[in-house]
């Protein structure tokens, strides 16, 4: 929102009114945590923030005047008088004044604490070759160096998991981390509503093709997504904040906008896949997790057919009633396609949603049957745990068996296009290629790790920890988006070269 008390909170703009030392380490002066650390831009005192313990919500309650702080961490503004992430800036541009103060004390620190670890890995010959020997895989071959971490900046584990499932996608990630430095497109002239206008004015793809080559330079430990998660914050208003969020909806927020600007950016060619996309363009995204369904609905009276294609880049799975639990009265577990049998079985209506039949010209009983017309080269499998009760949502704790290897989807796909399936998209075979798990019970909390096959070995990403696992460990796990690569894939000319 637009803050009106920017110009008589806002004191301070130049560096020596401003602490020292690294803006991300600051620690808060009540409690001395440096968790999501809030500057007041009145007389820049540092306090936590209000998911922390509040201690900058108090500074403002002990005066009203202090009411604008910004986040030394995203370097988002936020006022506790209006109670929102603030998206203005004075007539003098003082917000920008002091994030521009506060990137460079960080950039300085970070080239200082890189020259420090430079001096120390040159000196310390005994430490560099212990690091070499861990290094060495049984048969003694060096293994590639794995991905960071990412930093948590405040319950954003949801976006962490997405993120290193998809760096972990080949085929994907590759693409993005080969692009071109992209550049905002011209600015046209005409009118646009203030949130199109937010939207056109920062570019996504950009802050994720930089985190993704951040991620797999292997030179640190862990990263901070701070710019992405900014840019996040700007472009969808629903993300702002640090309350928890789901990752699904954030996962296809991110590839419905990463489809949007590439199709602005980039110079694509006619969509030659079953993904009917905008324009009748294929993007990467796409071209990767874009497939095809067919919806029939019967009418019950007269037997009327209808047929319509909808394109898709993930399936949302129900876990089937009777699976109530880790295992039903029969004592069987939920198997993976007990849950796609029950996407495509063949359903009846509920009375309010009754069909108009072309044919009777009445709203009439009906029958509804999902078929996959064509497969994406990459299928994002999600799992609903999260139901509605009477009056919350409920998460469902059912453990569903999914396959490792050899996931089989020849069942659920059209017989009559055995032809156009096997000319064009290649085998219905994948394999398990991440998993993003949510532990806890409730839809607004809890937290998001992921596991990610890398180089033949698995990995478990917990925000800023990354560690080896083994298979029985991921296929053991309460899985909540499972990504499969299928075996034999067939992509498009244009994206080949960036496969290699």
């Amino acid at each position: 929102m637009e803050c009106p008390h920017l110009t008589e909170s806002i004191c301070i703009t130049t560096p020596s009114s401003i602490p020292d030392g690294s803006p991300s380490d600051w620690c808060c002066s009540a409690c001395k945590t440096n968790r999501s650390p809030w500057m007041c831009l009145a007389c820049g005192v540092v306090n936590c923030g209000r998911y922390v313990s509040a201690h900058a919500l108090r500074h403002y309650e002990e005066d009203r005047q202090h009411c604008v702080c910004l986040d030394c961490q995203t370097y988002v503004a936020f006022c506790y008088a209006c109670d929102d992430f603030v998206i203005n800036d004075t007539s003098s541009n003082k917000i920008d004044q002091v994030r521009k103060v506060l990137q460079d004390l960080e950039s300085a620190h970070k080239s200082n604490r890189e020259n420090q670890d430079t001096k120390r890995r040159k000196t310390s010959v005994v430490e560099s070759a212990e690091y070499h020997k861990k290094l060495k895989t049984d048969d003694g071959a060096t293994k590639k160096p794995r991905s960071s971490g990412l930093r948590n900046l405040g319950n954003t584990c949801f976006m962490n998991a997405v993120l290193q499932s998809l760096s972990n996608i080949h085929e994907f990630c590759g693409y993005i981390k080969q692009l071109p430095p992209v550049e905002k497109p011209p600015k046209r002239k005409v009118r646009h509503t203030r949130r199109t206008k937010e939207e056109e004015d920062f570019l996504l793809v950009e802050e994720l093709r930089k985190t993704l080559i951040a991620l797999w330079q292997g030179s640190k430990q862990a990263i901070s997504p701070d710019n992405l998660f900014s840019v996040i914050w700007k472009v969808v208003p629903r993300f702002r904040g640090y309350q928890q969020q789901d990752a699904h909806e954030f996962m296809r927020y991110l590839l419905d906008r990463l489809h949007t600007e590439l199709l602005t950016l980039l110079p694509y060619p006619d969509n030659n896949s079953p993904y009917i996309g905008p324009k009748n363009k294929s993007t990467i995204v796409t071209a990767i997790f874009g497939g095809l369904l067919q919806n029939e609905v019967n009418c019950l009276i007269c037997g009327m057919e209808s047929k319509k294609h909808d394109p898709f880049l993930d399936l949302s799975l129900d876990i089937p009633p009777e699976f109530s639990s880790s295992k039903s009265k029969g004592g069987d577990l939920c198997n993976l396609s007990d849950c796609l049998k029950s996407f495509t079985d063949v359903e009846e209506l509920e009375e309010s949603e009754l069909y108009m039949c072309s044919n009777c010209k009445l709203k009439q009983r009906s029958t509804k049957k999902f078929w996959i017309r064509s497969l994406p080269n990459v299928l994002c499998l999600h799992l609903k745990r999260f139901r509605w009760s009477t009056y919350f949502r409920v998460k469902v704790e059912t453990y569903v068996h999914f396959p490792v290897r050899g996931l089989d989807m020849s069942r659920y796909v059209l017989d009559n296009l055995h032809e156009t399936r096997n000319s064009f998209l290649g085998s219905n075979e994948y394999d398990l290629a991440a998993v993003i798990v949510h532990h806890g019970s409730g839809a607004g909390s809890g937290h998001y790790t992921a596991y990610a096959m890398h180089e033949g070995r698995w990995y478990n990403f917990n925000d800023s920890t990354v560690t080896v696992c083994d298979e029985e460990t991921v296929a053991k796990c309460k899985a909540y988006i499972l990504f499969y690569v299928r075996r034999e894939l067939k992509l498009p000319d244009y994206l080949t070269p960036h496969m290699k």
